[in-house]
């Protein structure tokens, strides 16, 4: 089984971004919104998958991933997804050994910026940078998937 481990912070101020070292627009939309695992498509600059993560909480969940043609993923983004897509820049940068992804939301989840740090192991040690906020690995609100459904600039009280 394909296992991810990851761990997800809020991003304080913009020291990051002297650190990134590239940059790729996405847009994911969800073809379901309950169950045991959430079901999208995710457009990558000119690539495009099929991807299934269990509807898990925390830092370690079954990901499976799968490419599909481009044109069929902008056909069901515009067709299929229960949501308008879920819009961001994602950057990468390194930092103590470390590759981060900073993911930059518009549209309706703006102005929301969240760093993600993948790992080997749930108990890896790393450094945390200057840039980093509080973690939110545990809060479902923060999920791509929640974001579909419940954005960000609709939140009443957001930490």
């Amino acid at each position: 089984m394909a296992v991810e481990i990851e761990r997800k912070f809020l991003v304080v101020g913009d020291a990051w971004r002297d650190a990134a070292h590239a940059s790729q627009f996405f847009a994911q939309g969800y073809l379901n919104q309950a169950g045991r695992a959430s079901v999208r498509v995710r457009i990558e600059g000119e690539q495009a998958n099929l991807n299934l993560k269990a509807a898990r909480v925390g830092s370690s969940r079954a990901e499976y991933e799968y490419p599909i043609p481009l044109a069929e993923a902008r056909e069901i983004l515009d067709q299929l997804t229960l949501t308008p897509p879920v819009e961001k820049t994602r950057h990468w940068l390194e930092h103590a050994g470390h590759v981060w992804e900073i993911d930059e939301f518009v549209g309706a989840n703006a102005p929301l910026v969240v760093a993600e740090i993948e790992l080997d192991a749930a108990d890896e040690v790393f450094v945390r940078p200057d840039w980093l906020g509080a973690e939110i690995t545990d809060d479902v609100r923060y999920y791509n998937h929640a974001l579909a459904f419940a954005p960000y600039s609709q939140w009443g009280e957001k930490q």
